[in-house]
This record gives C-alpha cells, sequence and structure tokens, in this order.
C-alpha cells in the first residue's frame, strides 16, 4: 500500500501521492504545457501524450507516478520505472523521469520532496540503483540530484535528431538491408550487446511490443544469403531497431531559432514553387504536433561498418517519410560511440551533443562496488531503451 505524504513548509503545505487517472489527467496534462523543456537553451518542447500522461512509462516492467498538490492544485509529478539490466553484472535499477514543477512553484522543495518519495519506492522494491537523464546545462536540474540527492554524473551521451525530408534519401546499390525476425533479432542482441551497459534483460518484451516496428540489418550484396548461419557473420555488418514513439506521444515545438522560423516560411515558398527540392517537412509546419521515430540498439562490426549505420538511418529516414505524423528521426548513443557517431545523420540545431546522465547507489552494501562502477572509463558502448526515450 503506497501512503500518502504531507510535508510542511513556512506557511503553506503539499501532498505526495500516486497519480488517480480519473482525478488527475487533466490537470497532469495542464502541468505538461506549463513546463517547458528542450534539447538545448534555444529549443524548447512541449510533450502531448494524448490523454495517457503515464504513457511513456506504462511500457516497463514496473512503474510508478507520483503527484504533488498544494491547496488543491497539482503542482508536480515524477514518474519511475523498474527493470533488469547489465551495469557490472545484472543489478535492479529505476529510471526517474517526467519530473515536472509548475513554474509558479519552484524553489518550496517539491521536486526534492517528489524524488525522495520515488526513491523510497525502488527501495521497497529492492532496486540496486537509482538514475536519471537531463540536459547538461539544466542547473536546476544537476543541483537538485548532484548537490542535494547526491547523485553522481555518470555518463555524457548525444543525442542525435534528423528531420525527415520530404524526398527519400538514396541509398548504396552495394549495401543490401533487409528485416530480420523478433527471435534472430533478440538472439544478436543478447550475443553482441548482452554485455553492454544498461542492457535489459527483457530485450524480448522490446522487441515484441507494438511500438518496436522491426529490426533490420545491412551487409554488403552478397553477404545476406550467409548472414547468421552456421555462426558466419560477415566482416562489416551493422544493425538496429526502431520504436514508434509517436505512438505514445506527440511533440510540439513551443520556442525555436530565427534561422529555424526563417527556414520553415521559406521551405514553404520553395515546395510549392520547385517540388524537386528535398525540404525537411518539420521545418514547413515548425509549431504543429509531430511524433518521431526512435532507433535503438544500433550495433556495427567491421573497421568500415559506418557506412552500414549510415545506409540503416537512411532506410529508417525513408520509412518515416510514409508515416502520416513522423517528422523526426531520433537516436541516442554513448560517448564511447564517437566513432560511429559521424556515420549518423543529424542537424546540429536539434541535437543535444552532451546528454547528462547521474546515477546513485541505494543499497548500503553495494557502495564499493557503485564507486568501482561510477570510475569504470567509457569504454564500453551503451544501451538506451526506448521506453525510457
Amino acid at each position: 500500500m503506497f501512503y500518502e505524504y504531507i510535508t510542511q513548509m513556512a506557511f503553506e503545505e503539499f501532498k505526495v501521492r500516486r497519480y488517480d487517472g480519473g482525478l488527475d489527467r487533466a490537470r497532469l496534462e495542464l502541468l505538461e504545457r506549463r513546463c517547458e523543456v528542450g534539447p538545448s537553451q534555444h529549443v524548447l518542447l512541449f510533450t502531448d501524450t494524448m490523454g495517457d500522461p503515464i504513457s511513456r512509462i506504462r511500457n516497463s516492467p514496473m512503474y510508478i507516478m507520483l503527484v504533488a498538490e498544494l491547496n488543491h492544485e497539482l503542482v508536480g509529478a515524477i514518474q519511475g520505472s523498474i527493470k533488469v539490466v547489465t551495469m557490472k553484472e545484472l543489478a535492479k535499477v529505476g529510471y526517474i523521469l517526467g519530473l515536472r514543477v509548475s513554474p509558479l512553484h519552484r524553489r518550496k522543495g517539491i521536486g526534492l520532496s517528489l524524488v525522495q518519495h520515488l526513491e523510497e519506492w525502488f527501495v521497497r522494491h529492492q532496486v540496486d540503483y537509482a538514475y536519471m537523464a537531463t540536459e547538461k546545462d539544466n542547473t536546476a536540474s544537476v543541483d537538485l540530484f548532484v548537490n542535494k540527492l547526491q547523485y553522481v554524473k555518470f555518463r555524457t551521451p548525444a543525442i542525435l535528431v534528423h528531420p525527415v525530408r520530404t524526398r527519400p534519401l538514396k541509398l548504396s546499390s552495394k549495401i543490401e538491408i533487409f528485416k530480420i525476425s523478433e527471435e534472430n533479432a533478440e538472439y544478436l542482441y543478447r550475443r553482441f550487446m548482452g554485455l553492454t551497459e544498461f542492457f535489459p534483460s527483457d530485450i524480448d518484451k522490446v522487441l515484441s511490443n507494438k511500438l518496436s516496428l522491426g529490426t533490420w540489418v545491412a551487409c554488403d550484396q552478397g553477404e545476406r544469403c550467409r548472414f547468421g548461419h552456421n555462426g558466419y557473420f560477415p566482416t562489416n555488418w551493422a544493425m538496429l531497431s526502431v520504436w514508434n514513439s509517436g505512438g505514445l506521444f506527440k511533440m510540439r515545438i513551443a520556442k525555436a531559432p530565427i534561422s529555424c522560423m526563417m527556414y520553415s516560411k521559406a521551405s514553404k515558398v520553395i515546395n510549392k514553387a520547385f517540388a524537386c527540392f528535398t525540404m525537411p517537412a518539420l521545418l514547413s509546419n515548425i509549431f504543429e504536433p509531430f511524433g518521431f521515430y526512435f532507433l535503438y540498439g544500433v550495433h556495427h562490426e567491421g573497421p568500415t561498418s559506418g557506412k552500414m549505420v549510415r545506409a540503416l538511418c537512411k532506410y529508417v529516414h525513408n520509412m518515416a517519410r510514409v508515416s502520416e505524423d513522423c517528422m523526426m528521426v531520433v537516436t541516442e548513443v554513448g560517448s564511447y560511440d564517437d566513432r560511429v557517431r559521424p556515420h549518423i545523420p543529424h542537424w546540429r540545431l536539434l541535437s543535444c551533443p552532451e546528454d547528462l546522465w547521474c546515477i546513485k547507489a541505494l543499497k548500503s552494501e553495494g557502495r564499493e562496488s557503485f564507486n568501482e562502477l561510477t570510475r569504470i572509463p567509457r569504454t564500453r558502448p551503451l544501451f538506451v531503451d526506448p521506453r525510457e526515450v
């Protein structure tokens, strides 16, 4: 049973409790619209959860949402999920996301209290580590988690965003791309990425989810017929899977650089006058709600496999073109993957070169192991679970 908590402030008190869909749904949507998030100080985004505020955690093995009330007003919210992943060894981790505090009620301890109550839920479910992600330049978030809650800065992956163009991208005739079954994808992921940081033990559940559109492999022409047979894999190949994040929620740009706005206006004119130009569809409708595809499980083998990754990204881009509302293709790669990052098409203006992941040990007996874990150099790739995007 989850108990309600009352926190006393100087002249006000707020209550933290479990989210109630019937009571809180509309108020939470309003809170979400009041809170601006974005990949940089120049771009601000609003999230439209399409009437399902817990859509981002509903696909996790275990999840919860807490809300904070002040004078019968919903002033804060936080979400958490639990799963088993690969760290140094298998560990149960709790992911913190969706921390929102109304702009009119910040600096009152609401965010701190929400995180602490979520950590208590993690502890009751035997979680080894709690972790979260935030923008590197979000000073308020970094101060809360690092300075007040003793989280440790852990990894700085890059979020790479590529707008979908109105015309298809050209694919190399020397590279063959093919879709593989869920069973074969699970085998490949467990074999080649099973030791990757944050690799989920329930990868089969991820791959079979209705939001996962499939897994594709790229290799040189002529290698497909032998790929995987009797343990054979070509010298150079790559794979990735695609998650339809637009099936959960939509994004809307609330603020953009003047350059983007000018591009948007110009692209509408050019699209009408010169249909052969390949303008990004997003920028011609910059303030309309849009969905996006998330590329996860990006893996490559071989010295020239970067071109395979690029071919796969282009292939997914062309898939996104025929989707009704997909305007972006997004992926997230760790620092170790710098050698593949140049092969992933993206726009710097919309991307985030350094997202910040912070982590905290919740079990006292694991402190020594945790200290060793945080000292491990970034020499291993990072698996970003699409359920947490």
